[in-house]
């Protein structure tokens, strides 16, 4: 645990799926930044903490199975959290990412347009033969283009 001594921010990071401005969705692994050290829940000592402007809107469980879902949208920016197994996003730029337990990623590709091979949004689905559980929430962000990494 950092002491009060130590200014400098933990690493901390998420994938952003981001749409730009031709709307084509791509990833991009961000760094949280601009964490304040302070009292956060008394009379425990000081935490670093990064306080996320986005209001929650709905707090979900997803189970996955294993397989793959068909190309979608993400029905609201939301953040995504594996609890247990492994998922994959795949954005419309054929990059492909592979999340496990722990790891986040800021889903904000509602402004994404199908592309020349009828792709829109993202690809995802369970890596491995075990269900995924997800937990999702969404936030009442209004969705952006061409901002990768904006939460940082």
């Amino acid at each position: 645990m950092n002491s009060t001594s130590d200014t400098k921010d933990p690493a901390a990071h998420y994938w952003h799926l981001w749409t730009d401005i031709d709307g084509i969705t791509h990833q991009s692994h961000c760094r949280f930044s601009n964490f304040e050290l302070q009292s956060f829940a008394p009379p425990a000592g000081d935490l670093w903490v990064k306080r996320l402007a986005a209001d929650p809107e709905d707090i979900t469980i997803l189970v996955l199975q294993p397989g793959t879902l068909r190309w979608h949208r993400n029905p609201k920016p939301q953040w995504i959290v594996p609890l247990s197994g492994t998922w994959f996003v795949e954005s419309m730029d054929g990059t492909r990412v592979e999340m496990g337990p722990g790891m986040a990623s800021f889903g904000e590709d509602q402004l994404s347009r199908p592309g020349a091979n009828g792709r829109e949004g993202h690809l995802s689905g369970v890596v491995g033969d075990e269900a995924c559980v997800l937990l999702l929430i969404q936030v009442t962000d209004t969705p952006r283009t061409d901002a990768a990494c904006r939460l940082d």
